[in-house]
């Protein structure tokens, strides 16, 4: 992970630009793939932002996101930008942070109408309880806020589909209400930036400023108004919340030299008194009142490597026989697992690279199995990668 990189990404240049304001001395950075990002710091501390536009719809978002995710490994991944407002809750120029993210299209057709079938994705806890600290505290306000108010932060659901949504009436805006109801926001791109950073093992927050109500008085006129001000506000708490990611992430972070030394603390003797034996124990990690054994596999070649990761193949179809997980993930992971092996066999410096790369994508799907990320460290390692 970048211990000082935040990845921010918008959907229309007027947001990029309402971010990139807030960047010092920004430098191109391409991927090989063609997305262009700008990474720059910002004014008096250590945090670093990476900033691309993915253009509108879930479906642009998510890949954006991913490249962003794979290219920087970032503390964390904002999607920053306007909304509309479905409800009175939120003025004009307020700020609406995602608790978490409905894909509201999802549904199947029956005969007796039209029946949700919605995903959901929350917001990581740590980044929600930042942001409501943040608001709390409420001295991330620019000075020129403009007229009406300081803005307020909202926090609760926002709906992302793949339409513009300016109706008080339409049968759109009548499911979203019927169904949704507690949706403070709607849009179209928090979806796909969302499943992606579930699927990448990546802390997502999805950051709005009201531009509008949805209701059919959406106009020309008021978004040339509204916009600009709407995205400068969610780009000033945005930042913000940036800055103080990666401050917290410096704060814990332990060095490597004190790592290194915790690490020999953690070898202890057990005594079998009952036999007269010593059992030793070489602890490689301690989670809450587990001890997972350091049992690095001798990795020495590519054969080796590839037996070891099909070793891992038969412990994550026991992990899915036994319930700790899911189908969807199980079937992501494998997929992933498959690919590793496939560049692994390749042997060169950038195959070696792939395969890190999808390891540590992989060891973000099974993030809630601590026993195989455990397994899989090793197996990164081996790969020239940082576990």
């Amino acid at each position: 992970m970048s211990q000082d990189l935040v990845v921010i990404l918008t959907a229309l240049n007027l947001e990029y630009q309402a971010v990139r304001q807030r960047m010092a001395s920004p430098q191109v950075h391409r991927h090989e793939r063609g997305t262009r990002f700008e990474v720059g710091a910002t004014p008096g501390t250590s945090c670093r932002i990476a900033l691309a536009l993915t253009n509108k719809g879930n479906h642009s978002s998510a890949v954006i996101a991913e490249r962003a995710i794979q290219e920087f490994s970032p503390v964390a991944v904002l999607f920053v930008g306007v909304a509309g407002a479905l409800w009175e809750t939120a003025r004009l120029g307020d700020v609406v942070m995602a608790t978490h993210v409905y894909a509201y299209h999802g549904g199947t057709s029956e005969d007796d109408g039209l029946k949700a079938r919605p995903r959901v994705w929350e917001a990581p806890h740590a980044i929600s309880q930042l942001g409501s600290h943040l608001a709390r505290v409420n001295n991330w306000i620019d000075d020129t806020h403009g007229h009406g108010g300081a803005p307020q932060v909202h926090f609760g659901a926002i709906a992302a589909g793949e339409v513009v949504q300016n109706s008080k009436i339409s049968a759109e805006a009548q499911w979203i209400r019927q169904h949704y109801n507690d949706a403070l926001a709607i849009e179209m791109e928090a979806a796909g930036v969302a499943q992606a950073g579930h699927l990448n093992g990546a802390p997502v927050a999805i950051i709005r400023g009201i531009s509008d109500r949805a209701d059919g008085t959406k106009s020309s006129a008021e978004d040339r108004s509204w916009q600009p001000r709407a995205a400068a506000n969610a780009a000033a708490f945005a930042v913000r919340l940036a800055m103080e990611l990666v401050k917290e992430q410096t704060e814990i972070t332990v060095p490597r030299t004190d790592r290194a030394q915790s690490g020999d603390r953690l070898a202890e003797h057990v005594h079998n008194t009952a036999h007269g034996s010593t059992i030793g124990i070489m602890a490689g990690s301690v989670k809450d009142s587990n001890v997972y054994l350091n049992t690095d596999p001798k990795v020495t070649s590519p054969k080796d490597l590839d037996a070891e990761l099909d070793g891992f193949r038969l412990h994550l179809m026991r992990h899915h026989t036994e319930g700790a997980l899911d189908d969807d993930t199980c079937r992501e992971a494998l997929a992933d697992l498959d690919s590793a092996r496939r560049t692994a066999r390749e042997n060169t410096a950038e195959s070696s690279k792939r395969t890190a790369m999808t390891l540590k994508r992989l060891r973000g799907l099974i993030a809630e199995c601590p026993v195989l990320v455990a397994k899989l460290a090793p197996l990164i390692v081996a790969t020239g990668g940082s576990a």
